[in-house]
């Protein structure tokens, strides 16, 4: 089993740990609703050490990177992140990454816990295939800690421990400053749909700054957040998670990521794509509520007239909304919203609707969380 750098900390605070991919993390510290409506309301503060970090450098950095992801990177300004996606030779999913452009040659991919060492043999293998000589790749993993500070507090209270101005770095752009003294890369950014930050620094003084925020927030609100509460606030927000609404099977088109395939550049998978486009979906990714009562789960089938036409890639009673929502894959003729369906739960059919993402959305200053960023 793996730990965090935080791990002890956790156990000092009381943390339910779980197995998470081979990650022992904390899914909860009290309970899901409170930890998720502290961050809804105030702040949370979440570990996500578990996360991947490659770095991606040299002259041919934006060329490799250009091969391997489905959006067109050459208009990215330095300090800007974007979400991206890798495909494959089908067009298929192999993960939803974030790129940072950190120089004019020198980029850092935060990747998913789980595809992380996929990730890197892909870019690995492609820069050898194709001679990409001049990129330098290095798995930044064991070195690099990484938080999630998320909620309307956030600002607040990172502000007083942070070296830079926060109220100038826009959604989606990064800069270099220090927290709590130590030096930090700080993007304003999330899995929430909450205005808040994603704090990088230093795997062995990760815990300095987890301190000096947790210490310096117990006063306005400020709580540790688990696994738990993670799944249901992203679930919330329309977020979705690799293994749960993406893999190697499913393509951006049949999901919310068609927005970051650029046709018009050469990449790894673009043809299928093309080709996919041209031809549509027979499938797509839709947002649900509950009618009847009940609970969707992930797997549970998707009927229309008693006949199973999709299944379930996520479920939950969402605890802002105080109503069961979920997604799932349906035929491209039941995707409308307003379109009855049933989930069968237990055996026995529920009546839901289908409904546009997301299924909650702030909009305040800095944050106008939508899916396309």
């Amino acid at each position: 089993m793996k730990k965090t750098p935080l791990y002890e900390r956790h156990l000092s605070l009381g943390a339910k740990m779980i197995d998470f991919g081979g990650w022992l993390m904390p899914v909860q510290y009290t309970n899901v609703i409170e930890e998720h409506h502290a961050t809804r309301t105030g702040a949370g503060l979440f570990d996500i050490c578990h996360m991947g970090e490659i770095a991606v450098k040299g002259p041919q950095a934006l060329a490799l990177l250009q091969r391997v992801v489905s959006r067109n990177l050459e208009d990215q300004a330095i300090g800007q992140m974007k979400l991206c996606i890798l495909t494959n030779e089908q067009g298929g999913i192999l993960d939803d990454l974030t790129v940072y452009k950190l120089e004019s040659d020198h980029y850092l991919l935060v990747t998913n816990a789980s595809t992380k060492d996929k990730d890197l043999h892909w870019l690995q293998t492609l820069k050898d295939m194709e001679r990409f000589s001049e990129v330098e790749i290095t798995d930044c993993t064991k070195a690099m800690g990484k938080l999630d500070l998320q909620g309307p507090r956030a600002q607040a209270i990172l502000q007083p421990l942070a070296e830079a101005d926060m109220d100038a770095l826009k959604y989606y752009y990064c800069l270099n400053t220090t927290v709590a003294g130590i030096p930090a890369l700080v993007s304003r950014s999330g899995y929430t749909g909450e205005d808040g930050f994603e704090i990088y620094a230093d795997s062995e003084k990760i815990g300095v700054v987890w301190d000096h925020l947790l210490a310096d927030g117990a006063g306005v609100g400020l709580k540790p957040i688990g696994l738990g509460s993670r799944d249901t606030l992203r679930l919330e927000a329309g977020m979705m998670l690799y293994g749960h609404e993406m893999d190697e099977s499913v393509t951006p088109f049949e999901v919310t990521y068609g927005w970051v395939v650029g046709l018009e550049k050469d990449f790894i998978g673009r043809n299928a794509l093309s080709r996919q486009k041209k031809t549509g979906v027979s499938r797509k990714l839709v947002g649900f509520e509950m009618i009847d009562r009940g609970i969707a789960r992930q797997g549970y089938k998707v009927l229309m007239y008693g006949r199973e036409i999709g299944e379930v890639t996520s479920g939950t009673l969402a605890p802002t909304l105080k109503k069961a929502v979920g997604m799932a894959f349906v035929p491209v003729i039941y995707t409308e919203p307003g379109t009855e369906i049933d989930i069968l739960i237990r055996e026995r059919p529920a009546r839901a609707k289908v409904v546009t993402l997301p299924f909650y959305k702030r909009t305040e200053k800095h944050i106008f969380y939508n899916v396309f960023i």
